[in-house]
């Protein structure tokens, strides 16, 4: 599992002109070796559409369709699309890449053609083992799906019965269509922020009380710390992978991490963080400084839930 993928913008002319594997780095053979490979695709991939316009929105993502082909070379089976950026370009360009995703034959899940596509877990599999993907956003609350509109799975970060239920029924439905093991991702709160709120930790943890097997955060644009929660983890933000963005130089937001979980019927006995570093608009393989201040940071940001991380060659290993 990865963070934000952001492939539009400065990207969509890297990919242009370096072809679609080049950001990928040499991350790359770890993502094609994965059984699973899951990201939150934080742009549209189209050539169709125009900005949004209907309030002031500062940023606006689109990629080429090179874009699939880079998602394809990085072998990647799932792609959130419960984000701020989906509808960047308006309802046509949305449209017109969810049909490039099933012909490219890449789930998603988290936004569609209306609410009942856009709240459908999808349901992966591979040596047997059905994992079904849920993909919910607390950001953009105008571009929230109905019965008759596309939009979003969007969902805000209460626990409250009213709305927190359609998170359980989610949870049920994937379970009802064969899934072995549920994910619930969620693209949520602000950016650059290192904690989640207590309000998050409670959904995060209402979510596993419902019957989630793993909980994946994104969108603050950093890597923040991973809670064992009844056995089952929830990694409150995977931060950013891949993108064109300014880079904090406190809050280093070119650092996060690739998430490798072995998973079984069980739950998830093992878990690998391998530290990433975003330069030249590549994932890399963090080294050196880089690798040990990432380390550092994911051991004290950990440490705070009361989970353990050790480093172990190249990766850190979850011990609690």
């Amino acid at each position: 599992m990865t963070g934000d993928v952001m492939l539009g913008r400065l990207m969509n002319g890297i990919l242009a002109a370096e072809g679609p594997r080049y950001p990928w780095g040499d991350v790359l053979p770890l993502l094609r070796d994965a059984d699973l490979t899951l990201m939150n695709l934080e742009c549209v991939i189209a050539t169709t559409g125009r900005p949004w316009d209907r309030w002031p929105k500062a940023f606006h993502f689109r990629a080429d369709p090179i874009a699939l082909e880079a998602l394809r070379e990085a072998g990647t089976d799932f792609v959130s699309l419960a984000n701020n950026h989906v509808l960047d370009y308006e309802e046509e360009a949305l449209l017109e890449m969810l049909d490039r995703l099933d012909t490219a034959g890449i789930a998603h899940s988290g936004a569609g053609r209306n609410l009942a596509e856009a709240s459908r877990p999808a349901l992966l599999e591979a040596n047997g083992l059905k994992i079904g993907v849920l993909a919910f956003t607390d950001n953009e609350p105008g571009w929230a799906a109905t019965e008759k509109r596309p939009g979003t799975n969007y969902l805000p970060a209460t626990t409250d019965p009213t709305n927190f239920r359609r998170v359980a029924e989610g949870i049920e439905e994937a379970r009802r269509v064969g899934a072995d093991l549920v994910l619930v991702s969620n693209h949520w709160g602000p950016n650059m922020v290192e904690r989640p709120t207590e309000a998050f930790r409670d959904f995060a943890h209402a979510a596993i009380d419902a019957g989630a097997d793993l909980y994946l955060g994104h969108s603050a644009h950093l890597v923040q710390g991973i809670e064992i929660h009844r056995g089952k983890p929830i990694f409150y933000d995977a931060g950013d992978f891949v993108d064109d963005y300014a880079v904090d130089p406190l809050l280093r937001n070119d650092q996060s991490a690739l998430i490798r979980c072995t998973v079984e019927p069980s739950g998830v006995p093992r878990i690998e963080l391998i530290p990433i570093l975003i330069r030249n608009f590549q994932a890399t393989l963090a080294k050196g400084e880089d690798f040990e201040a990432t380390a550092a940071k994911l051991q004290q940001l950990s440490a705070e839930f009361g989970t353990r991380l050790e480093v172990r060659d190249t990766a850190l290993v979850v011990l609690s």
